[in-house]
């Protein structure tokens, strides 16, 4: 894909997951992984409600800055040694969804709840090193070995941290998450929990989570925020 598409996807990410509940000040960040080692991530210092594609920089994989205005968030060791752990990870968000990141503070896992649940059918990984901020680069690896093969990781009282092949997966995967975290939270104000059994989400997850479906979502998502006006400084056309 190219640069400026990639840009724009970025954007559109972080106005999607503002939207649906991720927001947190300045804080958060998405990133796609390019060509030729290059990253393409939200610049430090917006919310993720103000991002254009003039604000997503181009950095290295050790991320050093390349090109664009701003400053690189403290934590992109997140981004760069996630996608030096995994080769198959096109995009890396972290933000602080606050169902996921109270379901991270609990002794709970993610339980087979309900469809949203199914998408995490090989668990959520959990970082418990500590609660800091992840700035250095052996915090970075111990998030990737957290992370491990799977979607998502829980920042032990931190936040969260999901990936995807593209960033309509990691994006889509972002909201599931959250999701199936507030559906945990609500269930578990009714009593005992009845969840699927693993055999049950491994069966429901190519009907409800196929790749042909991920277009679908994001354009209707992209539809969603220009209904609601939030669509401002954002391209007439957006790339699936």
């Amino acid at each position: 894909m190219e640069a400026d598409d990639l840009r724009i996807q970025v954007a559109w990410a972080c106005r999607i997951l503002a939207l649906r509940g991720h927001g947190d000040f300045t804080l958060g960040h998405v990133s796609a992984r390019g060509s030729e080692d290059s990253i393409y991530m939200k610049r430090s210092g917006l919310g993720l409600n103000e991002v254009t594609p003039e604000d997503v920089l181009t950095i290295d994989s050790t991320g050093i800055k390349l090109e664009g205005a701003g400053q690189v968030h403290r934590e992109v060791v997140i981004h760069t040694e996630l996608y030096r752990a995994r080769p198959d990870v096109g995009s890396v968000i972290h933000t602080h969804p606050p169902h996921s990141i109270a379901l991270g503070a609990s002794d709970a896992g993610l339980s087979l709840l309900g469809h949203d649940a199914a998408l995490f059918k090989d668990g959520v990984g959990v970082f418990d090193d500590s609660a800091d901020l992840i700035t250095r680069p052996e915090q970075g690896l111990a998030v990737s070995r957290a992370l491990g093969s799977r979607r998502a990781v829980l920042l032990r009282n931190h936040g969260v941290v999901v990936v995807g092949k593209d960033i309509l997966w990691a994006t889509i995967s972002a909201l599931t998450l959250e999701r199936a975290a507030y559906i945990q939270a609500i269930a578990v104000s009714f009593g005992g929990l009845r969840p699927m059994t693993p055999e049950m989400a491994e069966r429901l997850h190519p009907d409800k989570y196929p790749d042909d479906y991920m277009a679908d979502y994001w354009q209707y998502l992209i539809r969603e925020l220009r209904r609601q006006r939030l669509d401002h400084g954002m391209p007439e056309a957006a790339q699936p």
